[in-house]
């Protein structure tokens, strides 16, 4: 069974030729100008909408899909998440990129193999990527995803080791 992963999402149209105005993740201006197909979800169904043009405009990409042509065909659209197929995502990472929910639920060790905690969530802060982790005594830290700090992921055996630091964890 395909699995599907939410890239963006139909925000507003733009001008009156069915333009569409898509929000997008942040830093993701290459990989979502290199889409030519995307989806969405329509009654429990992923519908293909083939991409015409994608531009970038003030933080989000206006894109035309084929044959929507006006204000009223893409109505039926506005506020949908957009999706592409896991492995149009798989095939775009690079060596240490992983998708969120790969690292969700992963235990977190430290560098004596002791276990601190397991991940509980991710997000940026602009400068790099965080992962919540949920100690041992039930506190959420944040660890910066960098690769001082954050030394081997393993999806594989559900493991991340760290170094930590000083501070870091309790």
């Amino acid at each position: 069974m395909t699995k599907y992963i939410s890239v963006g999402k139909i925000l507003n149209f733009h001008g009156i030729k069915g333009e569409a105005k898509v929000g997008f993740t942040k830093n993701q201006e290459d990989f979502f100008c290199s889409l030519n197909k995307v989806f969405v979800k329509i009654d429990h169904n992923y519908k293909p909408l083939n991409i015409e043009s994608i531009r970038l405009h003030k933080n989000c990409a206006l894109v035309k899909f084929e044959g929507i042509n006006s204000i009223n065909e893409l109505m039926e659209y506005k506020g949908a998440f957009l999706y592409v197929e896991e492995e149009t995502i798989r095939e775009n990472l690079e060596e240490d990129e992983f998708l969120i929910d790969e690292l969700v639920s992963l235990e977190v060790f430290d560098q004596n193999n002791k276990k601190v905690g397991f991940v509980v969530g991710v997000s940026n802060n602009g400068a790099s990527d965080l992962l919540s982790v949920k100690t041992n005594s039930k506190k959420i830290v944040l660890i910066p995803f960098v690769k001082a700090i954050v030394t081997d992921v393993s999806i594989k055996d559900r493991k991340i080791t760290i170094n930590n630091i000083e501070g870091l964890i309790e």
